[in-house]
């Protein structure tokens, strides 16, 4: 399959280009339908050549390219329509009449703020791009995107959440009117995703009510199915955690597919080198040191300790807190005892054989470095943060 890609070099164009690569080269084998050989990447500074050469042999085309942010409004109608057109016409003189997809935008409905030159322009392209496939029977996808955001988005240009989290990551002063605005976030792997679909003839068709688009297996649009809905409040509350996490170490709630998921990847794209990589607070004695790594909100902590040669730590109990212990560096004996009786149940671990040792609620429990001469380092999870006003914490020599 060949693919033609106009606007290559835009924030979609970038994805989808570097997505389609990993499956021509079998980096990516999720989508075993699609076959690639060639991709055509056309953009402003790409020779007219390329852009020919595309419409006469590609198999499909996505139609990324337009303007959004011109300094003339006239240009609008030169980028989104002219360009289009110029496109169009190339396929019908190649005699190509493989399937099209048209990025356009919900402001294409023309409703309330959204009347707007940009809109009109969009409104004037998915039109063309109707006329175009009544007249050539060609396959016609058009899609009206809400807002884009994920990696690489263009801050401080055309996207409000692009634009926050790069000036969050940056330490840069933001501005919100109104918290309470609601947002639908489309994010580029969900609409890369999509876009393969397409590929694949899997797309979803849809017609709109207003700005809501209504799945209908015969509507004339399509539709990227997974969006996700916040308002501007809730944005830069996650932001701020996100900013604050090296600090507190607290990871929020990530499940699967989570809007707050895909926002924390977008946030960690605009990075500044200086934050890419932060200092943990080591906690040091004569007996070595210990040193919390990452906080949970509902899954508890993580933390490494190192035992210095021939030093026991631990000796303590817990009422309901209960923990893994699991040595990656050198030669350790973990012991148990259940509070009230005398068995004890002994562990020798080493990092050479990874273990993952329970450390029981209602049992005081050690650990002892048996080496002489070299370190022990442990790995440790308790299912809870650490709270010194409730420790849940207590001596008692095993």
């Amino acid at each position: 399959m060949n693919i033609l890609i106009t606007g290559a070099n835009g924030f979609v164009g970038r994805n989808l280009v570097e997505n389609l690569k990993a499956i021509r080269d079998g980096k990516n084998r999720t989508r075993p339908a699609i076959h690639i050989d060639t991709i055509l990447e056309y953009d402003l500074d790409t020779p007219r050549s390329v852009l020919e050469e595309g419409c006469a042999k590609a198999d499909f085309v996505f139609h990324l390219a337009g303007v959004n942010r011109p300094k003339d409004p006239a240009e609008f109608e030169k980028g989104n329509f002219g360009f289009s057109s110029e496109l169009l016409e190339l396929l019908k003189a190649a005699g190509n009449r493989c399937p099209v997809m048209l990025s356009s935008s919900l402001q294409a409905t023309l409703i309330g703020r959204y009347n707007s030159d940009y809109g009109k322009s969009k409104r004037a392209g998915e039109e063309l791009f109707f006329r175009y496939a009544a007249e050539t029977g060609a396959k016609v996808l058009v899609y009206r995107f809400p807002n884009l955001a994920g990696k690489w988005v263009r801050p401080n240009y055309n996207s409000a959440v692009g634009t926050f989290c790069y000036n969050i990551a940056h330490d840069l002063p933001i501005t919100v009117s109104d918290p309470a605005v609601e947002l639908e976030l489309l994010f580029i792997d969900d609409l890369v995703e999509a876009m393969f679909d397409a590929l694949e003839g899997k797309e979803q068709h849809c017609e709109y009510e207003e700005l809501r688009p209504v799945p209908c297996a015969e509507g004339r649009f399509c539709l990227a199915p997974v969006t996700h809905r916040a308002t501007l409040g809730r944005i830069v509350e996650l932001l701020h955690s996100f900013r604050d996490q090296p600090k507190t170490l607290l990871m929020p709630a990530i499940p699967p597919d989570s809007f707050e998921k895909k926002l924390y990847s977008m946030y960690l794209s605009y990075l500044p080198r200086e934050k890419v990589a932060f200092e943990l607070k080591q906690n040091t004695d004569a007996r070595g040191s210990f040193t919390e790594l990452l906080k949970t909100a509902d899954h508890g902590q993580f933390s490494v300790n190192v035992s210095k040669p021939g030093i026991t730590k631990g000796q303590h109990w817990h009422n309901s807190k209960w923990e893994f212990f699991i040595v990656v560096s050198g030669h350790g004996l973990i012991r148990e005892r259940k509070l009230g009786s005398e068995e004890i149940l002994e562990f020798e671990v080493s990092g050479e054989r990874p273990t993952a040792v329970h450390m029981l609620p209602g049992y005081t429990h050690s650990i002892v470095n048996l080496s002489q001469t070299q370190d022990l380092v442990t790995l440790m999870w308790a299912n809870e943060c650490f709270d010194p006003a409730r420790p849940d914490t207590f001596f008692e020599p095993v």
